[in-house]
């Protein structure tokens, strides 16, 4: 019995060891995979923003009806979901 327990704690120890070594490598190499895009292919900068539209101070009929609309399906959608 004491060999039995003996091996089982030798096989634990190496494999928790081994996935131990094998999430390290793989956080090293994803840091070094991640500088190594940054520096050969950086993200695109963005343009200046262009002038827009102050938006309406309030919203037009339309877009009240469409959000009533829009409101009435969630709440059936939701309550056929609960059914």
């Amino acid at each position: 019995m004491d060999n039995l327990l003996s091996e089982g704690l030798e096989l634990m120890v190496f494999g928790m060891g081994f996935v131990f070594v094998f999430l390290t490598l793989l956080v090293i190499s994803t840091g070094v995979m991640s500088k190594l895009v940054n520096k050969y292919a950086p993200a695109p900068v963005a343009k200046a923003a262009t002038a827009r539209k102050p938006a309406a101070a309030a919203p037009s009929a339309g877009a009240s009806a469409n959000n009533d609309e829009l409101v009435a399906v969630m709440t059936a959608a939701i309550k056929k979901y609960r059914s």
